[in-house]
């Protein structure tokens, strides 16, 4: 079987690592850029760390700020016209998830004006060019959007997230810096914390996980096992590990695929706009519960991962619960929601959910075949 790495060109890690942004813009012969984030940035001053480094180099740039949460199709279209008028070169993705996956939307759209529509980027899009230059830089340790293949946009029509796979539209660079992470809200911490763990859960036992993404997977399991709660409550050190570990989990499962989790967890942004990372939060337990026979010896690894001593000398049965267990009891030490009733979720709108969910591209990946409903049935033990 052939196995297929793609990763950004160059990466940054570190506090202070940003300084590195506008030699590494003039060493690639760029001349201007476009930061794409959103108001939030622009206006807590975490957008001046970036601007301020280009004012300084006399390094010409415009903003884009009007980026939304679950960025939106309208949203994509305006940054693409925004860019052409602005006659950069480069982008800039500054932010959690919606500003880089903007950002990438934006720099594969000019670079491939057939899919101007937004829509039919969709799946696996056969696009000819690669993106538009972008550096990642994450303010937020949970998406890796910085490191992937994939982006989200939201298809508000018809209420609902698509994801896009596409090997063009990885940064060049990326820039992992956590001096730009320290200042998330506790609520956000675990919200993004979350997502990263699900990223790093759900590429371990996806079915494409294989030797090397197994290896990343399974260290940023462990760090973000130690890290989490101890960065939610405020603990810098901890903070810095869980951007690190965000990266590394994005490194693998950008190349092997995700699963019913993330699968399930799109239809809750799309026609809720439940917050990606909470969404995860919420079902990430009761999935691995659901996958639990179709994992062979993994949930060994992962409750060892979370502190379970006889994790190894356990029935597998014992070991596989207790991996749950923990997942289930970290969500709610860090205060996320566990049911989906928490985020506007009634028993009326659990048919459209199944259906959106048995649809997406994410719920093939997952390790036990499932079926429609037994999807809602999932929804259902969560309201």
């Amino acid at each position: 079987m052939t196995h297929r790495m793609i990763l950004n060109q160059t990466s940054y890690f570190g506090r202070g690592s940003i300084a590195n942004l506008v030699p590494e813009l003039r060493s690639r012969n760029l001349t201007k850029v476009l930061l794409v984030t959103d108001a939030i940035l622009l206006e807590t001053g975490t957008a001046q760390k970036i601007t301020s480094l280009l004012d300084e180099a006399n390094f010409p740039y415009e903003i884009f700020s009007e980026v939304a949460p679950n960025p939106p199709v309208d949203n994509v279209k305006a940054g693409v016209a925004k860019f052409k008028q602005s006659g950069a070169d480069a982008l800039i993705g500054l932010g959690g998830g919606s500003p880089q996956d903007t950002a990438k939307a934006i720099g594969i759209i000019v670079a491939n004006p057939e899919f101007s529509d937004v829509l039919s980027l969709e799946g696996v899009a056969d696009t000819k060019n690669p993106s538009v230059p972008i550096i990642g830089i994450p303010t937020t340790a949970g998406t890796a959007s910085e490191t992937t293949i994939n982006y989200v946009i939201t298809d508000t029509e018809n209420q609902r997230k698509f994801v896009c796979v596409d090997p063009h539209d990885i940064p060049v660079m990326a820039i992992i810096d956590p001096d730009l992470t320290d200042s998330m809200p506790r609520g956000l911490k675990a919200a993004t914390g979350l997502d990263a763990l699900t990223h790093a859960i759900e590429g371990y036992i996806t079915k494409g996980a294989w030797e090397l993404s197994d290896s990343v997977h399974l260290t940023a399991i462990k760090m973000i096992a130690a890290n989490l709660q101890k960065s939610v409550e405020g603990d810098l050190d901890a903070g810095e590990k869980m951007a690190y570990a965000s990266y590394i989990a994005g490194m693998g499962y950008s190349n092997v695929g995700l699963g019913l989790v993330h699968g399930m967890a799109h239809p809750l942004g799309g026609r809720y706009n439940a917050p990606h990372g909470v969404a995860n939060g919420i079902l990430l337990a009761e999935v691995m519960r659901f996958n639990a026979d179709f994992s062979g010896e993994k949930y060994r690894d992962i409750a060892a991962a979370f502190g379970v001593e006889d994790a190894y000398t356990m029935s597998l049965e014992d070991a596989r619960k207790a991996a749950c267990d923990a997942v289930a009891d970290l969500t709610v030490k860090i205060g996320n929601p566990t049911t989906i009733s928490a985020v506007g979720v009634t028993e009326e709108g659990l048919d459209a959910l199944a259906d959106d969910a048995f649809a997406d591209v994410c719920t093939p990946g997952n390790p036990r075949p499932v079926t429609r409903e037994e999807i809602r049935e999932i929804y259902a033990n969560l309201l």
